[in-house]
């Protein structure tokens, strides 16, 4: 991995080396913020910069998407318009439905992993984490320490990669290429650590029932550890660049205003209730891995518009760096998998060498696990919002019932309530926002 530029085009054409901004026009000077402001503030706001979408006058109903860019991918959202107001907006969900549940419950526990990979592919360790956590709480299992810390790490990487692929998509669907450019050859650092630590850049298929797939390889923390260090200071350039830019400051600032309340009518998690001044964070609330064992704050910010979405997540990745390095600080000897034969996989070195070990791998690859009779629930805190794995077991080696419950699937429908009465040109700016995927979203 070649190791990280620590400064090059990320401030051209709009600050200068001395970090003043150019004298342009194309910077503005952000207010500061004088007070947090309370609900009701936020509902007038709201009110105020909403338009009246009551209207006797004639109605245009046009298709947004399904595209790239813009709407992401299969996405696709039919708008009422009364001129440049959105009237109404009636998104279609499911056009790139899989199966995911179906599939998942005619496969045995070690074969579903690789199937949460295809959920959300920019966070694949992430949505494998969780699963594997509700199948620990299911059959008893108790994860090694050293196997909490890798699974912490690895699941704060693909954080930072998704927040930072968010970012740079995020300005691209606003209209500059070459953000989206800074902001994905910034992510390919991230992806060699992934890569040097699973053997893949995108669907990692790591985690493990009882912990992860293999230990952390030689030089894995010596380049994790620069990696976390350049972050923070790249991540004050964005915020230099994307802050103080008159056009994106005009196009997010009091747009797409969703206040607390209607966060949890329309039960949207992560940044986008973050941003709403909620301070709701598996990660503290409901401690799973290693997030109890390490000091980080949770990202919060109190207008609940495109801005603060924005402000959020470039806080969480310098929470990120902090607990990747608190782990690699801390991280404890021992094993990377539970050492229990009867749901967990054998390690592959043993495999190859022992005949005890390849028969028991041939029953857990062949037959699997089995798990007790009853049903679980487990959430975590991944990059996007909540992921909640159901799971209801009749006993044997699959489930009689698995259900994901995935963050994108409810911020894809929010886009109604969240647009109605903004303006056509801010439909882009308020979706790119809530951060979707669709194959997160359909499932």
């Amino acid at each position: 991995m070649s190791e990280p530029a620590t400064s090059g085009p990320a401030t051209s054409g709009y600050i200068s080396s001395t970090g003043e901004p150019e004298p342009h026009g194309y910077s503005v000077e952000v207010p500061p913020l004088e007070h947090r402001p309370t609900l009701d503030e936020l509902k007038e706001r709201k009110a105020r910069t909403r338009q009246n979408v009551e209207t006797t006058g004639e109605i245009l109903t046009v298709s947004m998407g399904p595209q790239h860019p813009s709407t992401h991918g299969v996405y696709r959202a039919v708008l009422d318009l009364d001129g440049e107001v959105v009237v109404d907006i009636r998104p279609e969900i499911g056009n790139l439905h899989r199966g995911v549940e179906k599939l998942s419950e005619e496969r045995t526990y070690h074969q579903i992993i690789p199937i949460t990979d295809r959920l959300d592919y920019l966070s694949s360790f992430a949505m494998n984490h969780g699963y594997c956590e509700a199948v620990e709480k299911l059959m008893g299992v108790e994860v090694p320490a050293r196997a909490r810390y890798i699974r912490t790490i690895t699941s704060e990487l693909c954080r930072l990669s998704n927040h930072i692929m968010w970012l740079g998509v995020h300005i691209m669907d606003l209209g500059t290429q070459t953000f989206f450019c800074i902001c994905f050859r910034d992510r390919e650092y991230i992806l060699d650590l992934l890569e040097m630590l699973t053997g893949a850049r995108l669907t990692h298929s790591f985690c493990r029932i009882g912990g992860v797939a293999k230990d952390l390889p030689d030089g894995f923390a010596h380049k994790c550890r620069k990696v976390v260090e350049f972050l923070p200071k790249r991540v004050a350039e964005y915020e230099r660049i994307v802050k103080q830019n008159r056009i994106y400051y005009r196009r997010a600032k009091n747009v797409g205003i969703f206040t607390s309340e209607d966060c949890f009518a329309w039960r949207v998690t992560g940044p986008p209730l973050r941003a709403a001044g909620v301070v709701r964070d598996l990660r503290k609330d409901e401690p799973y891995a290693a997030y109890d064992e390490v000091n980080f704050d949770v990202a919060v910010e109190y207008n609940a518009d495109v801005y603060d979405r924005f402000l959020v997540r470039m806080k969480e990745i310098r929470e990120s760096c902090k607990i990747i390095e608190q782990c690699l600080d801390n991280l404890p000897d021992g094993p990377f998998l539970a050492k229990d034969s009867v749901h967990t996989m054998q390690l592959k070195k043993n495999v190859m060498r022992d005949a005890g070990a390849m028969i028991h791998d041939f029953y857990q690859v062949f037959h699997g696990p089995d798990a007790p009779k009853g049903e679980v629930y487990r959430a975590t805190e991944v990059p996007k919002g909540e992921f909640g794995v159901y799971i209801r077991s009749d006993g044997g080696t699959k489930p009689a019932r698995i259900h994901f419950t995935t963050p994108s699937f409810y911020h894809g429908q929010v886009l109604p309530a969240m647009a109605r009465g903004e303006m056509l040109a801010d439909v882009v700016a308020i979706f790119a926002s809530i951060d979707v995927v669709l194959g997160d979203c359909d499932r």
